[in-house]
Formats: C-alpha cells, structure tokens, sequence
C-alpha cells in the first residue's frame, strides 16, 4: 500500500502529455505563462485557434483568425483546467486575437497582444500590437497600439533591463520576417533599434536565466537559440531546439513559438506542436491543422541551451 501510495504521488507530479489541449476548438498554441500571487495559480493565456472548423480548402486560413485568447489554470504546474477566455475589450482590438505576452511590472498586470482587424481567407491582411492593463488577469483595460513603424508585426516578447528600462522584441513581416527590437522607457513610446536574427522567424521570447540573456524564436526548422551578456549583441547557437520530433503521442512534429517559465536556476519550455504526426491524419485530412501545447525542462551547459523532449518532466513549475 505505501508503495502504491508513493507511486501515485509519483505520477500526479509528471506533467502530462500534452500539457494542454483546448476542449473547444483543439487549437491552443502561442502560450504565455504566469505565476498569480492572488489566487496561488499558474494562468495559461495562449492564442485559441479554431482548429476544428469545417473548412475544405487548404488555402483558406480563416480558421486562424477569429480567434480569442484561451486561459487554462493550474495550482501545481501539473493538473490543469480551462479557464474560458480572455475579457479583452473589443474597442482597442479587433477581430483576430493572437500571441499574448504577459507581464507583471511596477505592480500591475501587462498584456501585450497580436491584432488583426478582421477575419480573412488569405495572410494578407494589416497586424499590429495593443497594449493593455490589469488589476487582476481577468478585466482588461485598453492601453495604446504600439507604433512600430511597419503595418505587419506580430508576437510581442518584452523584458525589463533596468529601472525605466524596457526592450520589446517582435516580428516585423516588411523586413523579411525578422525578429525585431525597439526600447521605451515608459511602457508606451517605443523606438524600434534594429534587426537581430540572420534569419526570417517568429515568436520570439527573451529572458534572463544563469547570468545571461536568452532570446529563443521560432525558426519553423525548429526554435532558434541566441545569447548575451546585454541584451543587444548577440551570439547564435549553431543547432535549432525541438527540430525532430518527439517520440510520444501529440508531440511528433516540430516545436514552435515557444514561452519560457524561469523558477529560481530552473526553466521550463512551453510550445506548441502541430499534430501532422499523429494516426488521426489517416482518416481526417484536417487533423494536421489541430495544435496541443507541451513542456519539457531547459538544460543549459557551457552556453548552450538544450531540450530532451521525450523525458517526463517532474514536478514542473516548481
């Protein structure tokens, strides 16, 4: 009994796999993840794809866009359970929600989001990036559209340097769909800097962990890993993380857009993996369109970060 009993424990505290799949439309992807004092939860927003709507043509992407911004909550990183959708106001948005970056700075609550005023067939279509505010990750209030000097950016990623001191970074779609970086040092006016990746990509996600910077984006070959002492000059790593796919069942593509979650000398990745891999394809053409998200523990030595995938990932988010 007491072996039965440990073994059980054991197992509640292994993330599962994957670690979220939206119970509406199957299409959680874009992931951005916090620690809420208030309630002592993790909260999920990510970008909900309608992945299960009935459309025939592959060309038609409509079925990115219409989306809202998913919440899923979790008390200990492991057991999780849909929170519905996001309260953002529709007067400063639009249509078309993507790729939340969620922030807590200067004791308050900041959200910054992917709009797209409409829903359309085809990419071509104008994006920009909101600003908003919160209290308490739930009521959203509007704050400015970022002025980034393009009609094409997505995925916002921001950290905080120093005292008044922030660095955004994005995808820019008029210069090649290059990562993008701009600094502010009030949150609102921002000043776009210049271009630091050699190749296109998108969603990028920069943090501090062991003494440096990290700026991983997503490459679609697999997620492209860069790092810095100063957050401005940048060494990129030879090899991609998450370019094979897994060997467990939802996780048999390559990882994309990824959020990282820093706990103390801990990281974890969160991405998102398209189901393309999995026997569902055989009998649903559409399935591929489908999209989960998973986690798995960073490891870095000698200034390379690494990524296995395939191990059980314990006592996640501790």
């Amino acid at each position: 009994m007491i072996w039965a009993a440990l073994l059980a424990q054991a197992a509640t505290a292994t993330a599962p796999v994957p670690l979220w799949r939206d119970p509406v439309h199957d299409g959680a992807a874009d992931a951005s993840t916090v620690r809420d004092p208030a309630s002592r939860e993790w909260v999920m927003f990510y970008t909900n794809r309608r992945a299960n709507l009935p459309i025939e043509d592959e060309k038609d992407v409509s079925w990115v866009h219409g989306t809202a911004i998913g919440i899923a909550r979790s008390k200990d990183g492991v057991h999780w359970r849909y929170g519905g959708t996001a309260a953002i106001p529709q007067g400063c948005t639009g249509a078309t929600l993507w790729a939340p970056e969620v922030q807590r700075i200067g004791g308050r609550w900041h959200m910054w989001l992917t709009v797209v005023p409409g829903v359309f067939r085809d990419w071509n279509a104008p994006r920009y990036i909101v600003h908003l505010t919160s209290r308490d990750l739930k009521r959203w209030e509007c704050g400015e559209r970022l002025d980034l000097g393009s009609d094409r950016v997505i995925d916002a990623s921001v950290a905080v340097l120093g005292p008044n001191r922030y660095r955004l970074w994005f995808n820019d779609e008029r210069t090649g769909k290059s990562i993008n970086y701009a600094d502010s040092s009030d949150l609102i006016h921002w000043t776009v800097k210049g271009i630091v990746t050699d190749t296109p990509g998108e969603g990028p996600k920069a943090f501090r962990w062991r003494g440096r910077w990290w700026l991983v984006s997503d490459a679609w070959k697999g997620l492209l890993v860069q790092r810095s002492d100063d957050a401005a000059n940048w060494t990129r790593q030879p090899d991609y993380l998450l370019a094979d796919p897994g060997k467990r069942p939802t996780d048999r593509a390559k990882g994309q857009h990824p959020d990282i979650v820093v706990v103390g000398d801990r990281a974890w990745i969160v991405y998102f993996v398209h189901q393309s891999g999995e026997p569902e394809v055989v009998r649903d053409l559409r399935w591929h369109r489908r999209t989960v998200l998973q986690i798995a523990e960073l490891r870095e030595a000698n200034g390379i970060l690494s990524v296995d995938r395939d191990a059980a990932v314990v006592r996640p988010l501790r």
